[in-house]
């Protein structure tokens, strides 16, 4: 039999000294290429000891997986599978091939990525899902199995739901008496449904009422229905609604977050929580939340894969939820997951998922952040930093990151380090993007408010290699590495300005204002804002380069679609509006350009948003160019009411925001001074 493609080319057996009675030659090869010569004996017991025997090798032995792999052993096995398969014979023989050809794909595929993709490209997933519908009940269980090991990965082909076929197919499983089919069909689903349609399209053919009945069923089959019920549930009100109406499965799932299988009361928890996360008003209830932040607790210290997931799950749970992270604070959870970060071996993946939940848990409440630091195992994130997996060292910058949010501890200087510093912007280095945008995340927050000075920063080269990535290809880098840039010169002196805007130049600036991406606007004009903030010689940033900057944000105030870019820029133009006459009048010919050099008046847009936050900086402007002290104020007073920006504030008087009405208020006090008697605060 020859291979399709790549590997051993299996026909030089069929010419050669049969394997019964192998030669001297064959005694010479090497073990793992004489496995894979009996593969292709036409003596069928060789064939199925030699499959038997591969299987045993490779059953949780990644270097032997590698090894065979190297050898194209998976293609051959999936053309032992496809050329028993086709003979539609159901004798003994060719059923016990094809039951051991699926099992070593199986295992080939389990939990080892490069194995899927070779069994992907070897052309056995076709034929696995055929044998389905073998008569024989050993190959249909043995080729369920190794399809349940294809899809725990990524990497397994999602299913079409929205072909009537496939989901006559899916229930098909569903309702097949054999458990590894029944699981089966629960992990295609939650492999494959990524979308509210193919939500509402499993609902409504009564894919989740069987999902529900299967929970009676054995541990394997309710362990996959949660999986797949959470899937189907997630951020879908209408599906949860539905469910959560009396006796269609809620009261099932509660109870089994008490069941006796820790994987059970692990995933039953996931399901409460998505159910929690999407529709609150279906489990308001505070005890609920509770019983879930003490078992998923309690599931930290399994020693299984359960643990290792509790901690994502966890997440989840106290994510943006302040009320969460309080009864969590109660329950000692910070406790709980510091005691795992001091283990002396730890899984990656658990580590991982341990740093997550402490970025939760600090994200918000300074509280929080107090008993972390109590604990004083800030040295162990740390050394995460420097960990072989990405994920760790990602994990582990978001948790610094979350940490950092303390303005107490950052003002006091007690993360102004070598042990951090340092390891952080090396970081910025990493071969991994993930970990280089992590890390920018959490030097953002790290040099925004603090006394002691940044020259540690500064001579490990984090302000170089931040101006360095402003110019990267990739957009989540330059955003970020412009937010670290703006929080680093934040209330700074004028010194310390001129030395980052040094770097990174006017030039370079005015074209990141006027980037083709919305967040990198944003936080280019955010830089701008903060740099012409605080002394009069700041504000002479803008005018550098004959005013390259002050004329890009002028001329993408006038396109930007976004509030945020809006209201970043229009900070700018306030500050720089603070100044002298001449920055006034500067700020004045980009609010009122010249007839036709514009299609509108963006500050009568902005002053009309329905975003107060951007009516509230246009306001700042406005107050800024009109205030009585200046002597210019009533020529531009006049301008204003002529281009109609002084009769849309008056019209702003009783705006929702209070805020607003507070500088609506000013801005008319300020008019009045002008004998602009309609002017009434």
């Amino acid at each position: 039999m020859e291979r399709s493609s790549g590997g051993w080319n299996l026909a030089i057996i069929a010419t050669g000294v049969s394997t019964a009675m192998p030669s001297a030659t064959s005694n010479q090869r090497p073990p793992t290429v004489d496995l894979l010569h009996r593969l292709g004996s036409s003596d069928s017991e060789v064939k199925l000891k030699a499959l038997r025997e591969m299987k045993n090798q490779i059953i949780g032995n990644r270097t032997k997986k590698l090894s065979y792999l190297k050898l194209g052993a998976v293609a051959t096995v999936a053309n032992i599978l496809s050329s028993c398969s086709s003979k539609g014979s159901d004798s003994n023989s060719n059923s016990n091939i094809l039951v051991q050809s699926a099992a070593v794909i199986g295992s080939f595929a389990c939990g080892f990525d490069d194995g899927v993709q070779a069994v992907l490209d070897a052309g056995a997933f076709p034929n696995l899902f055929r044998l389905l519908s073998y008569p024989n009940e050993k190959v249909v269980d043995a080729s369920a199995r190794s399809l349940r090991m294809i899809y725990q990965s990524k990497l397994a082909p999602k299913y079409d739901l929205f072909q009537e076929k496939n989901m006559d197919f899916i229930m098909f499983l569903l309702n097949s008496e054999n458990e590894n089919v029944g699981v089966l069909g629960a992990s295609v689903i939650t492999h494959s449904c990524n979308t509210s349609e193919e939500q509402k399209l499993l609902y409504d053919a009564g894919v989740l009422k069987k999902l529900i009945s299967l929970l009676q069923g054995s541990i394997n089959l309710r362990d996959a229905s949660l999986e797949a019920m959470a899937v189907i549930f997630e951020n879908n009100h209408e599906v949860i609604d539905r469910f959560c109406e009396p006796d269609k499965g809620l009261s099932c799932v509660i109870e089994l977050a008490r069941d006796r299988n820790p994987r059970t009361r692990l995933l039953s928890c996931m399901c409460l929580i998505v159910i929690r996360n999407t529709s609150p008003s279906h489990l308001n209830d505070v005890g609920i939340t509770k019983k879930l932040v003490y078992i998923l607790l309690e599931l930290l210290d399994d020693a299984s894969q359960v643990g290792d997931e509790t901690s994502f799950v966890f997440s989840t749970l106290i994510s943006k939820k302040e009320d969460a992270q309080n009864l969590a604070l109660e329950a000692n959870a910070i406790e709980k997951l510091a005691s795992q970060l001091e283990q002396v071996t730890i899984f990656p993946k658990r580590l991982q998922g341990i740093l997550l939940g402490l970025a939760e848990m600090c994200s918000a409440l300074e509280s929080c952040r107090s008993r972390f630091e109590s604990l004083q195992v800030l040295n162990l994130v740390a050394d995460a930093l420097n960990h072989d997996s990405a994920d760790v060292r990602t994990a582990a910058c978001f948790c610094l990151r979350s940490v950092f949010r303390s303005r107490k501890n950052l003002s006091a200087g007690h993360y102004m380090t070598e042990m951090i510093v340092n390891p952080l912007v090396q970081l910025l280095q990493d071969p991994s993007s993930c970990v280089q945008v992590a890390a920018l995340s959490a030097i953002s927050n790290l040099v925004v408010d603090f006394t002691t000075g940044k020259s540690i920063f500064i001579q490990a080269g984090g302000v170089s290699q931040l101006v360095l990535f402003s110019s990267s290809m990739d957009p989540a880098l330059r955003s970020n590495s412009l937010r670290a840039l703006r929080n680093c010169i934040f209330s700074e002196d004028i010194k310390f300005k001129q030395k980052v805007f040094k770097e990174l130049s006017a030039s370079l600036l005015a074209t990141l204002i006027c980037d083709p991406e919305p967040l990198v606007q944003e936080q280019a004009f955010a830089f701008v804002r903060n740099l012409v903030d605080g002394c009069m010689d700041s504000i002479e940033f803008v005018f550098a380069e004959d005013s390259v900057i002050l004329n890009a944000v002028g001329k993408q105030l006038q396109s930007t679609l976004k509030d945020e870019v809006g209201i970043q820029g229009m900070y700018v133009l306030s500050n720089v509006a603070s100044g002298s006459e001449i920055h006034k009048e500067a700020i004045m010919h980009h609010l009122l350009p010249l007839a036709g050099s514009y299609r509108h008046n963006f500050t009568i847009k902005f002053l009309q948003s329905n975003d107060s936050r951007l009516r509230t900086a246009a306001l700042w402007a406005i107050m800024n160019l009109t205030s009585p002290s200046c002597p210019g104020a009533y020529g531009r007073f006049v301008k204003l009411r002529s281009a109609g920006i002084v009769s849309q504030i008056k019209n702003m008087g009783n705006d929702s925001c209070l805020d607003v009405k507070l500088r609506v208020r000013t801005a008319l006090g300020q008019f009045m001074t002008f004998g602009d008697c309609s002017a009434t605060a």
